[in-house]
């Protein structure tokens, strides 16, 4: 039987169809094989002694997207943009964003944002905020202005910025959950959240219900497990109490693009770790 041009635009069409029905967690069932990011961070007592062997081995683990942090002067863990830059894309790695601090926001912010868009980021993000920042409501919506701004300029250099939580964020100041004011706050034509699984559950939190409740605001998300023993302590990605399957089922509606397993405690070594969580993160996406 020969089958037309018209027949098979007519069945991919259907497929199409079929496909939009489907459930998400079905249509999201292996789509990030091979894409599943790391925080370097992970790495942070061994990175700065010896790079470019710390990024090899980060390589040779199957890691393809990295998450920066440490930038300084322009440099990252002492080597020149170019140089980490030339030396990730030879392992054939990108690095898809990374951590820069409030304090990094103000003079030479554009500096930084130039070097980022020269690393091949795609996200400049917030990983953390004092406790002077959120210090009452007036302040907390001071400082979102100020990350606003910051995204503005991070906009003119091709990038978009994000912010990182922690737990403290799901806690309240004035009665209102400083994530939520956050979430409101945020330009979100210009900030992303960067969620921090683990820290929202520690806290109490769902992702599911932030999911819901501000679709499409979570590009970037850190993917890190909890020790079924102790809540305070990491365990490897997917040998703790933290169901990514259900988290990764709605991954479309979180608006996720991006994410990086993020191991701060570690059962083992990091090294052991990181690799442990890339093999069994492997199995559940």
């Amino acid at each position: 039987m020969t089958i037309t041009r018209r027949d098979f635009i007519k069945s991919g069409a259907l497929a199409a169809a079929a496909t939009a029905f489907l459930p998400e967690a079905f249509a999201f069932q292996g789509a990030y094989k091979d894409r599943i990011g790391l925080q370097l961070y992970s790495l942070r007592d061994s990175i700065f002694k010896d790079p470019r062997k710390i990024l090899s081995d980060v390589a040779s683990y199957g890691y393809k997207e990295l998450e920066t942090f440490g930038y300084k002067d322009g440099k990252l863990f002492g080597l020149t943009v170019k140089e980490y830059a030339d030396h990730v894309k030879s392992l054939g790695m990108k690095t898809i964003s990374g951590h820069y601090g409030l304090d990094m926001i103000g003079a030479g912010w554009e500096k930084s944002c130039a070097d980022a868009a020269a690393l091949g980021q795609k996200y400049v993000v917030v990983p953390w905020m004092n406790k002077e920042s959120y210090s009452s409501l007036s302040v907390l919506k001071k400082t979102c202005e100020t990350i606003n701004k910051a995204a503005a300029v991070a906009s003119k250099a091709g990038l978009k910025m994000g912010y990182h939580n922690h737990d403290f964020e799901l806690g309240k100041v004035e009665g209102q959950v400083i994530l939520d004011v956050m979430l409101k706050e945020l330009d979100p034509k210009l900030v992303s959240i960067e969620l921090d699984l683990y820290w929202v559950v520690y806290a109490g939190g769902d992702p599911l219900k932030y999911f819901a409740a501000y679709p499409g605001r979570f590009e970037q998300w850190h993917v890190k497990d909890m020790s079924k023993t102790d809540k305070t302590k990491n365990a490897d990605v997917g040998t703790g109490s933290i169901d990514f399957k259900a988290l990764f089922a709605r991954a479309g509606q979180s608006g996720m693009t991006h994410f990086y397993i993020e191991q701060e405690t570690y059962p083992v070594s990091p090294a052991e770790s990181v690799k442990n969580s890339l093999i069994n993160l492997n199995k559940l996406v």
